[in-house]
């Protein structure tokens, strides 16, 4: 077999924060990235939408998603210098973001379809790709260590974005779909 070698090694590897070297196919790669990805939705979520409270909130959400992907990034059999907490404290914010969005919207009593304006389906795209990444996180937990206010920021997270995907509606006057329709 041929092996292809570039300045930083073998391109089936990369190296973790702490200079661990692991397949590009390994769990914590893949939980990582996936919340790199999210990042990334957010970001355009953010850079399309033009109502400061929610720009100044979701800029924060990425903030914390950069300290969560550094933690996730991290070795955790090797000491990492220097890195970022996620605080409890964030889980909270989006749970009082969550109730009063939630309190300005009608009570939901059937599932809806994302969609409806561009702005809904960017926050449901985001959602969609944060529970990708909360299964990644608790698929990494499995074998190794994680900490578990990673697994509850996501879990609230792709709640906030569903919310927000609601409010965000009502604001730009879109309709919601419910599904099942009624014929």
């Amino acid at each position: 077999m041929v092996k292809i070698y570039t300045k930083g090694g073998d391109l089936g590897e990369t190296s973790l924060l702490n200079g661990t070297r692991v397949s590009k196919s390994h769990d914590r790669v893949e939980a990582y990235g996936t919340m790199d990805e999210l990042n990334a939705f957010i970001g355009a979520l953010r850079d399309h939408l033009e109502i400061d409270h929610y720009r100044k909130v979701l800029l924060r959400i990425q903030e914390n998603l950069f300290t969560a992907e550094a933690l996730v990034a991290a070795d955790p059999e090797k000491k990492a210098e220097g890195l970022p907490e996620l605080d409890e404290e964030e889980i909270l914010l989006l749970e009082k973001e969550i109730d009063i969005m939630t309190s300005e919207l009608p009570v939901l009593k059937n599932f809806i379809l994302p969609g409806g304006d561009p702005h809904v389906s960017r926050c449901h795209v985001a959602r969609t790709v944060c529970r990708r990444a909360e299964r990644a996180v608790i698929r990494l937990q499995r074998d190794s260590s994680v900490s578990p206010v990673t697994v509850r920021y996501l879990n609230r997270l792709s709640d906030y974005l569903f919310v927000l995907a609601r409010r965000l509606g009502k604001e730009f006057n879109a309709e919601e779909i419910t599904w099942p329709r009624k014929k």
